[in-house]
This record gives structure tokens, C-alpha cells and sequence, in this order.
């Protein structure tokens, strides 16, 4: 895949993530990744060059993880720099999960990070 392809998947989900109630999606130069923030807390990470490595890290549920990897082997792998059970990287450079899965994914994400959060963190979001 052509990296302005990728670089287009990579602009279209750092969009979508701030859409997303409460959520920032920025450059976090410590670990030199676009870094996707629920009230501090972290719900995706996300190369910000395009290129064939080009990877976004996303939560979810251990058998749903488990299960994607088996679906898609060549492009799901376990989550790089991160919990192996509760997260998954996906490369970008493929086609095989289209930007709306991925999309879904990203929200899924979200949610499971929002559900962690205290009640005086989700009362600040839907002020």
C-alpha cells in the first residue's frame, strides 16, 4: 500500500478518535506516538509517519482480541508495548480490516477505558 494511503488511514482514525466525547488525540513525544487520552488515560496508540510498519494499539476484551488475531493473523498481533491479553496492534498498511472496522474498534476502545473511569471523571466529560 502506498504510504499516502496510510497516511490518509492514519489522519482519518486520529479524527475520529477526537470526535469521540472527552477524547484527545495528540503527538506524545516521550514515546513519539500519536497518543489517543480519555482524562489521562490511554484508549489507542498510533504511528504518526506512514509507512509499512505503521501500527494503531487499541483495547478490548481478551477472547475478542484472541479472536481477531485468529481471523486476521497477517495484520492483528498482540498489542505492541502493552498488556498482551487486553490489547491488540493492527497494521495499517492493509485493506483486510476496512477503515470502519477499525473505526468500531477505536470506539470499542474508548468505551472500555470510559467504563474505568470515576464518576467525577464521566460527570467532567458529559458536562
Amino acid at each position: 500500500m502506498e504510504n499516502s494511503v496510510i497516511q490518509q488511514r492514519i489522519e482519518t482514525f486520529k479524527a475520529f478518535g477526537e470526535t469521540l466525547k472527552g477524547a484527545k488525540v495528540y503527538f506524545r513525544e516521550d514515546w513519539q506516538v500519536l497518543y489517543f487520552d480519555l482524562q489521562g488515560k490511554m484508549f489507542g496508540m498510533m504511528s504518526d509517519q506512514a509507512s509499512e510498519a505503521a501500527i494503531i494499539t487499541l483495547k478490548n476484551l481478551p477472547e475478542k482480541n484472541e479472536e481477531l488475531r485468529e481471523i486476521y493473523p497477517a495484520i492483528v498481533i498482540p498489542g505492541y508495548y502493552t498488556n498482551k491479553n487486553h490489547w491488540n496492534s493492527i497494521k495499517l498498511a492493509s485493506v483486510e480490516l476496512p477503515d470502519e472496522a477499525i473505526e468500531q474498534l477505536i470506539e470499542t476502545s474508548y468505551r472500555l477505558v470510559y467504563q474505568k473511569l470515576t464518576k467525577k471523571q464521566k460527570a467532567e466529560i458529559e458536562a
